[in-house]
């Protein structure tokens, strides 16, 4: 698979990956290398930004909430410095509005967490007016449930009670969802 990958990828092989989360940055660059690409990462909107002004990748990976500010201002500078460059928007809030940006401002594919390097290559790789594949493993619902939950609560400062209210839920339903573990 890593010659033919290599080859789909063609001679620039650069790949820029920009996320937050330390652990899955590493993990993917990893992954990323061993399937032909040359990754570099940032762990911010301005380690992004940077990067993608000095040397502009043939291909990026950018998570849309960072913690200083959001992946779109890179993706814009991607695009302004070459706009060849094939771009994936990876982020563990799916929403239809945010897709509909990522794609109007030049992302080639929007992939929500957790996605895996065969995920993220396919949406690299994938010819422009064809579409991916879907996801091997996509999240169950119960994980999707659970995954909005939690973001929901980390933008309320894990205040129980604000989450409670904007979730419309009764605040002891979420306590007890709060203290189980994540569903798979």
């Amino acid at each position: 698979m890593a010659e033919n990958t290599l080859m789909d990828i063609g001679k620039d092989n650069t790949l820029l990956l920009v996320d937050d989360d330390e652990p899955f940055l590493k993990r993917l660059s990893r992954a990323m290398e061993k399937r032909g690409f040359a990754p570099e990462i940032a762990g911010s909107v301005a380690a992004g930004r940077a990067i993608a002004t000095a040397r502009p990748p043939a291909y990026a990976v950018v998570d849309l909430r960072l913690e200083d500010g959001n992946g779109l201002d890179v993706v814009e500078v991607l695009r302004e410095k070459r706009p060849d460059c094939r771009v994936v928007v990876l982020t563990g809030y799916g929403a239809i509005a945010t897709a509909v940006a990522a794609v109007k401002i030049g992302a080639a594919d929007y992939l929500s967490k957790p996605a895996d390097a065969n995920d993220v290559t396919a949406a690299l790789l994938a010819k422009p007016d064809e579409l991916p594949p879907p996801p091997e493993n996509p999240m169950s619902a119960d994980r999707v449930r659970w995954e909005h939950i939690q973001r929901v609560y980390e933008l309320c400062d894990r205040n129980v009670s604000e989450t409670a209210r904007r979730l419309n839920m009764h605040r002891r339903t979420l306590q007890r969802i709060l203290a189980k573990r994540s569903p798979r």
